[in-house]
């Protein structure tokens, strides 16, 4: 990973506002003088998805969607289906950390007119879902409590489809039995625990901080970061997986995607080029290699 990308990226993503940069002085001096205090207010920022999802609460759908809203962890999912194919296999579509399910649609249409069954589902915290907080381990939780109630009622999940920390998660979920016949991650994180890091240099948070950090947050979610790399959740995966990364994706670099891709037994790289981390989920050529791939 070139970490220096990574690097500028997080820091780019924390900069957007006023706010958030006398947050970084305040973090950067109360691990000083109250470490605890610096603790908590890191855990709460790195679990807190930005853009906030008002913004995207009063986008307009398109027609044609149902949109419900189910109960889930003291916070909310929010599930668009598209009902022009409803008795064919479900796609299920995941966002990633700070995304929406719109960034899904033309994917979602897409498989629409080849006979699935597209449903998107926007995680606690984001889009139009209630919640102020998230974080991966219930990125993945979700994927499972939405699969499970779709199967419930009777839906076959054909393919399961995650982009960036929402392909993370739909790897982990994979791993353990979601009972998706197929899996696609398109510009998947290979190490959230790398990511902390990159958090803390933007911060100027110490070590020490940054490991209470990431304990702090394994610990209240019962899972270690670790379990969600590659090495960790790949034996696991027995389905067949296909891996769509650019090769100037600048929030998570190729090489995650390779991580991937030759972790997982016979899992297909989609590499592509010019397109980096959100624009590939509306190019027409990476859409037909999904759909073609999903069957």
């Amino acid at each position: 990973m070139n970490t220096r990308t990574a690097v500028d990226a997080t820091a780019g993503y924390y900069q957007a506002s006023v706010g958030l940069r006398l947050f970084r002085l305040a973090l950067g001096t109360s691990q000083k003088l109250w470490p605890r205090l610096a603790v908590r207010g890191a855990v709460r920022l790195f679990t807190t998805p930005l853009p906030p999802n008002w913004l995207r609460r009063a986008a307009r759908w398109e027609a044609g969607w149902s949109i419900e809203r189910w109960s889930f962890e003291e916070a909310e999912l929010t599930v668009y289906a598209q009902p022009a194919a409803p008795h064919g296999p479900v796609a299920l579509l995941v966002h990633g950390w700070g995304g929406h399910a719109g960034q899904l649609l033309p994917l979602a249409e897409s498989l629409a007119q080849h006979g699935w069954r597209p449903v998107l589902m926007e995680m606690p915290g984001h889009g139009r879902s209630a919640g102020a907080t998230s974080s991966l381990p219930q990125f993945a939780r979700a994927i499972d409590y939405v699969a499970g109630r779709l199967q419930q009622e009777g839906h076959r999940i054909g393919v399961l489809v995650g982009h960036s920390l929402g392909a993370n998660a739909a790897a982990y979920a994979a791993s353990r039995g979601t009972g998706a016949a197929r899996l696609v991650l398109v510009a998947p994180p290979a190490s959230p625990r790398a990511y902390t890091r990159y958090f803390a240099k933007v911060f100027g948070l110490s070590e020490a901080t940054r490991a209470a950090m990431q304990r702090h947050i394994e610990a209240r979610e019962g899972v270690l970061m670790q379990n969600f790399e590659p090495p960790a959740v790949a034996p696991r995966i027995r389905i067949p997986t296909l891996v769509v990364h650019d090769r100037g994706d600048a929030i998570n670099a190729f090489t995650d995607g390779q991580a991937y891709a030759h972790a997982i037994t016979g899992a297909q790289l989609v590499a592509t080029e010019g397109l980096g981390h959100r624009k590939l989920l509306k190019d027409a050529e990476v859409i037909g290699k999904v759909v073609l791939f999903a069957g």
